[in-house]
């Protein structure tokens, strides 16, 4: 049975633990679903792990539409969740609303996800009221990664933690259905995940969340360099695809293949 944001709430209310990954195409979606994944977040992460860029700040609306079209038809089960990318939603309520509207029509996502709290809080009770469910960002907001000066865990002095803390109750006073907790301290993400009705996801803000969420090139091992405290590789993905293509490019070269069963 595809999984709704009231299953989402139930997981929380069971005290049930769960995941959510990323994803960015119909393949990969595929996989994630048949694998029990409940929640698949199209992050507007795709501007580095897929487009290259050096933040997620270039990633347009019309990008966040078309990968999340293509993993809804990927995911027969899990909860698509598209990112809303830079500018999407920060000018304007109707912006909001109008960009929203596309990741659900066009895109066929179930929700979105912007980040922050503050102003926004009117942006997701504009949003839930259009019929629009979303999920709160709070913590290490990649789209302020300008004003932020890089990216820092978030929320380590009091005040920080309390804005944290207030900012959550906010967004699920607003209609927010879950809330993500990036780059936080564990016991400021314990406070927060205690105080809410609605499940956190966590990234990088400890073990006392509802939920964890990982980006696929990260937990497959695909990226490369210096990875984030918080990411656990559960493959070495990176190494058997250039294996692989290395055995592809011999035997090309030596002419073993294509051998006479790959022949027509």
């Amino acid at each position: 049975m595809p999984v709704t944001i009231m299953d989402v709430r139930a997981f929380k209310q069971r005290g049930e633990r769960f995941a959510m990954l990323t994803a960015y195409d119909a393949p990969s979606a595929r996989l994630l679903d048949e694998a029990g994944i409940p929640i698949i977040l199209v992050g507007d992460t795709l501007g580095m792990v897929v487009l290259g860029h050096p933040t997620t700040l270039p990633v347009t609306m019309d990008d966040m539409v078309h990968h999340t079209a293509a993993v809804a038809r990927g995911a027969k089960n899990a909860l698509v969740v598209g990112d809303m990318p830079f500018m999407s939603y920060q000018a304007s309520a109707e912006d909001a609303v109008r960009n929203a509207g596309r990741l659900l029509k066009e895109g066929g996502a179930g929700a979105v996800k912007l980040e922050g709290a503050g102003r926004n809080v009117e942006v997701v009770a504009r949003l839930t009221e259009a019929g629009i469910p979303v999920m709160g960002h709070l913590g290490l907001t990649p789209q302020s990664v300008k004003q932020l000066s890089g990216h820092r865990v978030q929320g380590k002095t009091e005040e920080a933690a309390a804005q944290l803390r207030s900012g959550a109750k906010e967004l699920e006073a607003a209609g927010a259905f879950a809330v993500v907790l990036e780059a936080v301290p564990s016991a400021v993400a314990q406070e927060v995940t205690s105080g809410l009705a609605i499940p956190t996801i966590g990234i990088g803000a400890g073990p006392h969340c509802d939920a964890q969420v990982l980006v696929w090139h990260d937990f497959l091992g695909i990226t490369e360099g210096r990875l984030p405290r918080f990411v656990k590789s559960y493959a070495s993905l990176g190494d058997e695809i250039r294996a692989a293509a290395g055995a592809f490019a011999r035997e090309v070269a030596d002419g073993t293949y294509p051998a006479p069963e790959h022949t027509y």
